[in-house]
């Protein structure tokens, strides 16, 4: 799997939580949607690209999934259950690859802290030293074997650098 690009994406701007309301249906806000689509939008341009999008169930990630798919950064969106909020993503991620043919380049859209958490193990950080703001975006350069202190961070990118 070596050459593969490991693409991290949260969710734009989501409806805060409401009490008694449902987590999962929160939906991104018509700002969120906005920024999200700005922002993917000037990744496209930038020649960003994914061969494979794998959302998170929850709404808020399958609209960011949908934004990303309309515009053009990834050719469909699948739902990854492994992307849930404290999800197994971490322990997925090598079959996802495996089902990939080379070059690699896979999307994930899913939530915080998980994605940062990822990345952190991922390049032998610790759990606290990345954070990832909505619709910002990791990229990794990943080496095999897949696991901890295998990958190279290549960019952590806040959204306001690309809309400013």
């Amino acid at each position: 799997m070596s050459g593969s690009i490991l693409l991290l994406l949260r969710h734009g701007i989501a409806a805060e939580a409401q009490p008694g309301g449902s987590d999962a249906e929160r939906a991104l806000t018509e700002r969120g949607q906005r920024r999200t689509r700005a922002v993917i939008e000037q990744l496209v341009a930038r020649g960003l690209a994914a061969d494979r999008l794998l959302s998170s169930p929850l709404r808020r990630a399958r609209q960011t999934g949908e934004i990303a798919v309309s515009s053009g950064l990834a050719p469909r969106l699948e739902i990854a259950e492994a992307l849930r909020p404290g999800g197994t993503a971490g322990a997925a991620l090598t079959g996802w690859l495996a089902e990939m043919a080379p070059p690699r380049r896979l999307l994930l859209v899913g939530h915080e802290p998980d994605l940062s958490t990822l990345a952190a193990w991922l390049i032998g950080a610790p759990a606290v030293a990345l954070r990832l703001r909505k619709a910002g975006l990791i990229q990794l350069s990943l080496a095999e074997p897949i696991g901890a202190c295998g990958a190279q961070l290549e960019l952590l990118l806040r959204p306001g650098l690309l809309l400013a």
